[in-house]
């Protein structure tokens, strides 16, 4: 079982100042680098930054509002990740299963040799 994973957008999700920021947009719908600072213990140079990599990797848009930019969740990118999770999460499931199966095949080929 292979699952396709998108390695730059786990890795922009993997950071959880990111992953506040993402909860933020999706809670307050948009907001701007200096708006979304006021809700994170980092400065607002910081969450542009963040906020770079986010739209760098197609999580965020941004419309420009006069001086300011204004960004929002793309929820067709979202969905994607949410996809590539559930299919991962998934794969471990199979795997977990398999590793029990085996667990519980030694232990009952232990049993059965206590037995003898």
């Amino acid at each position: 079982m292979s699952t396709t994973v998108d390695d730059d957008l786990w890795s922009a999700i993997g950071d959880p100042i990111r992953r506040t920021v993402i909860d933020l947009l999706l809670a307050g719908g948009p907001g701007t680098a200096t708006s979304l600072s006021e809700q994170l213990p980092v400065t607002r140079q910081a969450v542009s930054k963040h906020l770079a990599v986010l739209d760098r990797v197609g999580l965020v848009h941004a419309a420009p509002a006069g001086r300011e930019r204004h960004f929002q969740i793309d929820e067709a990118q979202l969905a994607r990740a949410v996809a590539q999770l559930s299919a991962v999460g998934a794969t471990w499931d199979a795997r977990l299963r398999r590793i029990k199966q085996i667990a519980e095949a030694i232990e009952r080929s232990r049993t059965n040799n206590q037995g003898e």
